[in-house]
């Protein structure tokens, strides 16, 4: 009877155990958005200083001064952005940027970037 309650604790624990992990790990995902939630049908170009950059997945982001105020701009994953040219530290803070892409539908000083320039260097990043 001890034996089958200490087994009975035993396997409480580890589907808790299970469950947390599986939680975690999870919750990436569930934080990660689509694409609907911005506006495609309009194309914003904003040039301006890069405050805060973070080369991280699951996309890379920014917070540019644009325009008179502060956008957090959505780029392509890390692994895409070495791909096609822009590696870790090649966007610094401080220095100039230009982002052609679509305007968040509910936060209007958001965008999610298709392209970037750089140093004169254009990339693609859809």
């Amino acid at each position: 009877m001890a034996r089958n309650r200490l087994l009975n604790t035993r396997s409480r624990i580890l589907v808790a155990a299970g469950f947390a992990v599986t939680a975690t790990v999870a919750l990436p995902a569930l934080a990660h958005h689509g694409w609907g939630g911005y506006d495609a049908d309009r194309t914003l170009t904003l040039s301006g200083t890069v405050e805060q950059f973070a080369f991280s997945n699951p996309h890379a982001m920014l917070n540019l001064q644009a325009d008179g105020k502060q956008w957090h701009v959505v780029l392509a994953p890390p692994s895409r952005m070495t791909a096609r040219g822009l590696p870790d530290g090649a966007i610094k803070p401080g220095g100039t940027v230009t982002v052609v892409g679509y305007a968040s539908k509910s936060d209007a000083a958001e965008l999610r970037a298709e392209r970037i320039t750089v140093g004169g260097q254009t990339v693609e990043l859809r």
